[in-house]
């Protein structure tokens, strides 16, 4: 629970967004633009957000208790929270909502008496805890299901549509077609499968080969949904993830591990609305991997941030889903500090059987961090591969990491010498995150 009167992190206030589509729109919104009357007090804040036309949004947010927000805004989005309360929330965090020196506005005062902004906005949010609240959450969650239904329904139907007319089809009607369909996904709630059909829109223009791979993804997409379409069949892990990969967020469920953390990897994937940090750990006692996810919004660096190299005393609780890798940041013991800890590495073989075998319980997994032990760069054609010091074999360069300046690091550091690499082995290839001479020496970013 966060006090009264202390600011939430950014985390925390994407951590309520319902599904990637509000986590968007809130960090579109969660720059000083188009508020105004923003103000902060007696536990709540408030503000008025211009939109394209018309009277202002108004939006207020109960923010006494963390673990239970209340809040209300006048636009006609369905989601709840939706992207004003995202974007408010995330102004507040940045330190750009005054504190208010006079009563809130009237309208704030007369939500917080009980007269909702938007009737049924949230829920049995704001009220005393009691018996409707569980049942205002399982009608919500139900009717979000019946939604994701519909949608998966909608898109196998589609996708038998591509297959019968054929594939050459996809080319000639362009990405507009796939465009139309995401936001249908969207519609029904349902994110992965809406990002999943955007990068379909995209395979038909990739180069020669586009047919083999957009039947691959069509298969994959297949699957999903039919996963979810009979979800209640699948063991619990694997409804775990399938959920996960239609884009239902759930809680850290894991109980907390603690641990000497390292920092083997930190990097960022910018967006014009939002920014995603990828954070990967190492616990040197538990030999766990874990990647945490941080967010910032509207140009806003994320507020987590851990130098590669250190190491950190701290709790990390696990997310549901295959290998359950993403990790939630708990208590901290100690601030991160120099560490001579390096992961152990493997052969190029055993990484990609570790990809092979993670693929059994995550058909739809990219990649897995793996540490390689012992591999020089070498140049291969016009690509690179690192290849085992002390064995025949090899991994390609991931195509994004070929023309990243992280490679030519990576090829200074070596010197036709083996080095230590950690980085992310998928389908694609290997992707260089950090790397580590030969004998003593400090860790090297790649990315």
């Amino acid at each position: 629970m966060t006090q009264q009167g202390v600011r939430w992190t950014a985390d925390q206030v994407l951590a309520l967004a319902p599904d990637a589509a509000s986590r968007s729109a809130g960090g579109r919104l969660g720059a000083a633009g188009p508020w105004s009357g923003t103000g902060t007090g007696e536990g709540a804040v408030w503000g008025l957000c211009k939109d394209s036309g018309g009277e202002p949004y108004r939006t207020v947010v109960d923010v006494a208790d963390a673990s239970a927000p209340a809040f209300a805004c006048s636009c006609p989005s369905r989601t709840a929270p939706c992207g004003h309360v995202l974007g408010l929330l995330l102004l507040w965090s940045g330190g750009e909502v005054p504190a208010a020196p006079d009563p809130a506005p009237d309208w704030v005062g007369e939500w917080r008496a009980g007269s909702a902004v938007r009737e049924g906005t949230v829920e049995g949010a704001g009220s005393a805890p009691g018996p409707a609240a569980p049942e205002a959450a399982r009608r919500r969650a139900e009717r979000r299901a019946a939604r994701i239904t519909a949608g998966a329904t909608e898109l196998e139907q589609r996708l038998a549509d591509l297959l019968r007319a054929g594939l050459a089809t996809a080319e000639q009607q362009g990405y507009g077609l796939w465009e139309e369909t995401a936001a249908r996904m969207v519609d029904a709630q349902a994110p992965g499968l809406a990002a999943r059909v955007r990068e379909l829109g995209a395979i038909p223009a990739s180069g020669p080969g586009w047919p083999v791979r957009l039947l691959e993804e069509c298969a994959l997409l297949h699957l999903l949904d039919q996963g979810w379409l009979r979800r209640e069949r699948l063991p619990d892990g694997l409804a775990a993830t399938v959920r996960s990969r239609i884009g239902l967020p759930a809680p850290a469920d894991g109980p907390p591990v603690r641990d000497h953390w390292l920092v083997l990897a930190q990097h960022d994937a910018p967006d014009p609305r939002l920014t995603t940090r990828r954070i990967w750990l190492y616990g040197t006692a538990t030999h766990r991997t874990a990647l945490l996810l941080s967010y910032g919004a509207a140009g806003r660096a994320p507020d987590l941030s851990l130098p590669v190299g250190l190491a950190l005393d701290a709790e990390v609780s696990a997310y549901p889903g295959a290998g359950r890798l993403r990790g939630a940041l708990g208590e901290q013991f100690a601030p991160p500090g120099p560490a001579s800890a390096r992961p152990p590495g493997v052969t190029t073989r055993q990484a990609a059987a570790r990809y092979g075998e993670a693929l059994r319980e995550d058909p739809w997994l990219d990649a897995v961090p793996v540490t390689l032990g012992r591999v020089v760069p070498v140049p291969d054609g016009d690509s690179w591969q690192l290849a085992d010091a002390d064995e025949d074999t090899a991994l390609p360069l991931a195509p994004a990491a070929r023309s990243r300046p992280g490679l030519w690091r990576l090829v200074a550091l070596s010197g036709g010498a083996p080095v230590t690499v950690f980085g992310e082995c998928g389908h694609q290839g290997f992707t260089p995150l950090t790397a580590w001479p030969q004998g003593e020496g400090e860790a090297v970013p790649l990315h």
